[in-house]
This record gives C-alpha cells, structure tokens and sequence, in this order.
C-alpha cells in the first residue's frame, strides 16, 4: 500500500498573496470599501485564513500600510540634493503616463475612516515622514519633513486625481525646477527660526 504525502504547504507565499490582495484592494476601494472575503476571494483563500495570519482586518491594513510607505517612492534614502531629487521623482511619479500611486491612492481613499486615518498617520510616521525629517538638517526637522509630505501629495493630488490642466501639461524639467525651488525652503533651515 503507498502512502501519499500532503501537498506542501508555503505559509510565507499564502501570507505574501493575501498581502498582495490586500494592498491591491486597499488602494482601489479604500478601507471602507473591501471587506475581507473580497480580499480573500483574490488571493485564493478563505477569510478565516486571513484572520489565522493577520487578526483582523485592522492588522491586515495595518501591515499593507507599513509595506506601502516603506519604499522610498519619492524621499531618496540619502540626503544629497534632497529637494532636487524629490522633485524630479514627483513629477515622474505623476506624470499622465505613470504608473499609478499606491501609497498615495491608499491614503486618498481610506483617509475618511478615522482609525485607517490614525494607522497611516503612524505608517507616515514611521516611514517616508522619519526618512524625510532624517535627512533635514536644522531644528524643526519633524514639522519641515510634513510640510514637504504636504507639497508632494498636494501637487500629487492636482496633478493627477484632479488633473489641472496647469500642473497636468507642465513641461517636466520647469515643473521640477519650480518644486525644486519650494522644496528648498523647506530642506534649507531657516536661521530665523533655529
């Protein structure tokens, strides 16, 4: 009599797809509009193994926060010509021909639910905020580092969502020079206020 033995099963590559399902379905619908069966529908599994690997919906969107504002899509991880470089990825990042924007579409459509609110506070926090106020020099690097965040999703969110014909049929490299220019008021502290 042979013996088969159970399909193996990869825990890490089921965490990984419900993650990859749960990152695309936060940024398409918001937190509000996905619940966990679609999210594991799309991933092929059921929504109590969803709840077996992370807890509850909360901790799933928690960790797609995390991974989300994690890679350095727009801040560079060095500090060499800070402004220069952010400006230069915010205008490729939203050019009309661009991919979209996870991280930015997964804040802009999840940011009325206060607690998904409250996560992406903290997943900013802790990612492109910290790396941004890392590489500032000068007092008042935390609150200089969320007013650069300000300008980089408010030129986002009229140059792409909105789509203002000014920002949307900008010419690249004036674009850039122009954010380069505001950015640099914010990375250069200001002796005034030391």
């Amino acid at each position: 009599m042979s013996r088969t033995t159970p399909r193996a099963r990869n825990a890490a590559a089921t965490r990984q797809a419900i993650l990859d399902s749960a990152i695309t379905a936060f940024t398409r619908h918001g937190y509000d509009g996905v619940g966990l069966r679609e999210i594991a529908a799309a991933a092929g599994v059921t929504a109590i193994l969803i709840n077996r690997y992370f807890g509850s919906k909360e901790a799933l969107f928690t960790e797609v926060v995390a991974v989300s504002f994690a890679q350095p899509t727009m801040v560079p991880t060095e500090p060499a010509d800070l402004a220069a470089r952010t400006a230069r990825a915010l205008v490729d990042r939203t050019a009309p021909e661009a991919e979209h924007l996870g991280p930015f579409e997964l804040m802009l459509k999840s940011a009325a639910n206060p607690r998904a609110a409250e996560i992406m506070r903290e997943g900013i926090l802790e990612n492109v905020g910290a790396r941004f106020a890392d590489a500032l020099r000068g007092d008042h690097a935390g609150q200089r580092a969320e007013l650069g965040l300000a300008l980089l999703a408010g030129t986002w969110l009229m140059r792409r969502i909105i789509g203002t014909p000014a920002l949307r049929e900008a010419d690249p490299d004036q674009l850039t020079a122009q954010i380069t220019r505001v950015l640099t008021a914010i990375v250069e502290p200001d002796p005034e206020l030391t």
